[in-house]
């Protein structure tokens, strides 16, 4: 994130702290989604390719209520070769892979991994859309990709603004397709969105961007830091969500062996689980 430096800082300080926090090096898609979101999810998962891999991670927040089980996994199996994981603190994010946030939790991107931390707003106050667009933003930049499906209020939009400004790209739902279209539409009103769709649109035109955008992307897996350094790590979130800046990689240099494609998140058609 730019902004005023002050003269009698050292020279090296800022690029100290752009070098520390490398990029996952293939793009990462945050989903959310509110009320109406399950038809709308079903709806984009179900138009993705069956024989391709995308090239990219997913990642889903739902608004739930805190004692409510999500369905979103097992619904989404059903239409993927991808894995699809429920996150759990501190979750590496993979290629070729789909992660889903569990109940009463907001969650953050840092260096490569999935933090999970305890809301501290109040129910019914509560942005976890934004919250974690904003942290995907300031951490993966123009590889930042965001979608606004169906859902009330306006949670999202402020993520929406923060992904444009890191030059990545952003898309919502057709308020005409949606079972309700508050996020969607307010969304939109900001003027940042690249595409306004129905979600089994989504995936085709998402495809073209990230071909076009990145090219043929590495399949490897991300430089997640080390578990070790989660606390750490939620200190960094917090600190950047209020700050807007940025903070040391708490992870050390990883070999082209530990980084390679030994974790590969598709599974064959003859092990899905229709």
């Amino acid at each position: 994130m730019s902004g005023t430096t002050n003269q009698t800082d050292p020279p090296a300080a800022a690029p100290a702290v752009a070098a520390s926090a490398p990029l996952v090096p293939f793009p990462v898609v945050g989903i959310g989604a509110s009320a109406g979101g399950l038809a709308a999810f079903e709806a984009f998962f179900s138009a993705m390719p069956a024989d391709v891999d995308p090239g990219m991670a997913f990642v889903l927040v739902q608004h739930l209520a805190p004692d409510h089980k999500s369905i979103l996994a097992d619904l989404i199996r059903r239409y993927t070769r991808m894995q699809v994981f429920e996150v759990e603190d501190g979750m590496p994010v993979q290629v070729n892979c789909a992660y889903i946030i569990p109940p009463n939790h907001d969650m953050a991107f840092l260096n490569g991994r999935l933090q999970l931390l305890e809301p501290t707003a109040p129910r019914g106050q509560r942005l976890p859309i934004d919250f974690f667009f904003r942290s995907l933003a300031q951490d993966q930049h123009e590889r930042a990709i965001g979608i606004v499906l169906s859902g009330t209020g306006s949670d999202g939009t402020l993520g929406v603004r923060a992904i444009k400004g890191e030059a990545g790209m952003v898309m919502a739902q057709s308020p005409e397709t949606t079972e309700f279209d508050g996020m969607p539409r307010s969304a939109i009103a900001t003027g940042l969105v690249d595409y306004a769709l129905a979600p089994g649109e989504m995936p085709a035109r998402l495809m073209t961007y990230v071909a076009h955008a990145f090219g043929k992307l590495p399949r490897m897996a991300s430089q997640a830091a080390p578990l070790t350094a989660g606390a750490l790590n939620k200190i960094f979130v917090l600190l950047r969500a209020q700050t807007g800046h940025d903070f040391p990689s708490t992870s050390p240099p990883r070999s082209t062996a530990a980084s390679s494609g030994a974790w590969r998140c598709t599974r064959s058609r003859r092990s899905m689980a229709m």
